[in-house]
């Protein structure tokens, strides 16, 4: 995952476009329209207005001329994303909308979990370290976190994820190899849900809620326990 820092001793308003992994991404420049650096890593935004910015390693960014256009970008990409915007959107006033990341430094390493809570006008958000873990054992525990906040079970809900894993081992036919006891204590917490979903996103796809919670696991990690 790209690394999240606060944006102190940083030039301010000074971005150029640039690609990070096919795709169009701001980059922090300095007055002189030098990208910024900083221990070999560079600053980035995937639009100006989101609040967070990440640090990436310097030899990832390519020229502006490498990222994919969009029409030639898979087919499919566009219309899950517009699927997952669609759904976002109806379900905002009427059910209780859940984001959550896992983070991991070093796969295992220090790892922290990020949830936003969401339901019409109240939020709530939970930025935790979980000591040592791999990220696999994160996005669950994110998961078991958000859900466990949660008082009543009759409003539905929707569980926004960008872990392929997570959402296989907890609705799919996936028979986890490791976190046995971790997955079935999930599946105990939703049993009493009477309508509760998981919904795949793209890490990194613009939604902001979904950068909320990367940048809240995150920081988990660099607050320790």
């Amino acid at each position: 995952m790209t690394d999240t820092m606060p944006n102190a001793d940083t030039p301010e308003n000074n971005w150029k476009r640039m690609s990070f992994k096919g795709n169009k991404v701001w980059v922090s420049v300095t007055p002189d329209g030098q990208v910024f650096e900083k221990k070999d890593k560079v600053l980035i935004k995937y639009n100006l207005k989101q609040d967070y910015e990440y640090w990436i390693k310097k030899d990832s960014l390519e020229p502006l001329d490498q990222a994919v256009p969009a029409g030639k970008k898979k087919k499919k990409s566009p219309e899950k994303s517009s699927k997952v915007l669609d759904i976002i959107a109806k379900t905002r006033d009427n059910c209780i909308q859940i984001y959550t990341d896992g983070a991991s430094s070093g796969n295992p390493g220090p790892a922290g979990i990020g949830v936003l809570l969401i339901y019409k006008e109240n939020r709530k958000e939970i930025s935790q370290s979980i000591g040592v873990a791999t990220n696999n054992v994160a996005e669950l525990s994110a998961i078991k976190v958000a859900v466990s906040h949660l008082k009543r079970h009759d409003l539905p809900v929707r569980v926004f994820s960008d872990s392929s894993y997570a959402i296989g081992v907890l609705t799919q036919d996936w028979k986890p190899q490791a976190n046995l006891s971790l997955v079935a204590e999930i599946k105990g917490l939703i049993q009493p849900f009477a309508d509760l979903e998981f919904i795949k996103v793209k890490g990194h796809a613009g939604i902001k809620e979904n950068e909320v919670a990367d940048f809240l696991a995150t920081s988990a990690i660099k607050k320790g326990p």
